[in-house]
């Protein structure tokens, strides 16, 4: 003779006016405590499987209303059967969602260093990865061309292995962008410092300046001021991978040079342009030093 049913309400110990809020609070708490991979002893899981039926009913408005009113029904034509199976479904997808966390495999952090050029051209590096096991191994690493300064990469599964079937963990890098003597990332751009002469500055010369891509000419016009900022195209970063890929700029600021001692020569040229330029006095120490302080005055400026 089959066991009697118990009433639902009983099942989940709420009262019969209890809200839905109560009812779904009351059978979570029962799932916690009768799942069989929480407490796999005992009555081979029959109280889950009481708990999820009652629950099943007693969510459904239209079925606790019809259980209300008629009470248990061994024949029930609504589905009620196919309810609490797929409330069961869900639970013991949660559970197994919840073992899988639990026994999932640790993630590696990696700090990788790359260098400058490498960060901004990209580059294919082979690191080593101790593991908790003892044996290390080898992990390819792919740096984009325009990689930013502390990217984070994410490799799935390539971290510890996980226990009893459970996934691995993860390897987490982090990229490290060594800083250049030369250059500097902005952005897009890159920027460097060039010094030029007085000389160069007043008179207008074409000089060679670095670049990541080897030196390059760059015309100085005449007159120019320190602190000048001129923009070489596209030698910036890439914007992607490819030769023909568009690049940003590199913007080289130009300072001036200041002669610390000057030769006989140096000072009777510059003293004739002191002349030209109405600068000359007849206290000529104090010319010389007026001149030497308006030269820097203007190469200050």
């Amino acid at each position: 003779m089959a066991r009697r049913k118990r009433d639902y309400y009983v099942v989940l110990g709420v009262a019969k006016d209890a809200s839905e809020g109560d009812i779904k609070r009351a059978f979570r708490e029962l799932a916690r405590k009768l799942h069989p991979d929480v407490a796999p002893e005992g009555d081979d899981g029959e109280r889950f499987r009481e708990i999820n039926e009652a629950y099943a009913v007693l969510s459904d408005r239209d079925n606790r209303a019809r259980y209300d009113r008629w009470g248990h029904a061994d024949d029930n034509p609504g589905g009620l059967s196919a309810v609490v199976d797929a409330a069961q479904s869900i639970i013991n997808n949660v559970f197994r969602s919840r073992r899988e966390k639990q026994g999932r495999g640790k993630d590696i952090r990696y700090t990788l260093e790359v260098t400058f050029e490498e960060a901004i051209f990209g580059a294919t590096k082979m690191i080593t990865v101790p593991t908790e096991g003892g044996a290390a191994k080898e992990v390819t690493i792919v740096v984009p061309p325009g990689l930013k300064p502390n990217t984070v990469k994410t490799l799935k599964a390539d971290g510890e292995p996980g226990k009893g079937g459970s996934p691995a963990g993860d390897l987490v890098v982090m990229i490290r962008v060594a800083d250049h003597a030369t250059f500097e990332r902005d952005g897009i751009d890159i920027r460097s410092e060039h010094a030029i002469s007085f000389t160069q500055a007043a008179l207008g010369a074409v000089i060679d300046v670095p670049t990541l891509d080897g030196p390059v000419k760059m015309r100085i016009p005449e007159g120019t001021q320190p602190g000048r900022v001129f923009r070489i195209r596209g030698r910036g970063v890439p914007q992607a991978a490819g030769t023909n890929a568009p690049r940003g700029d590199q913007l080289v600021h130009v300072q001036v040079e200041v002669p610390t001692e000057l030769s006989a020569r140096q000072r009777e040229l510059l003293e004739q342009l002191a002349n030209a330029s109405g600068e000359a006095s007849k206290d000529k120490p104090q010319t010389k030093r007026r001149l030497l302080d308006r030269v820097r005055s203007l190469l200050d400026e």
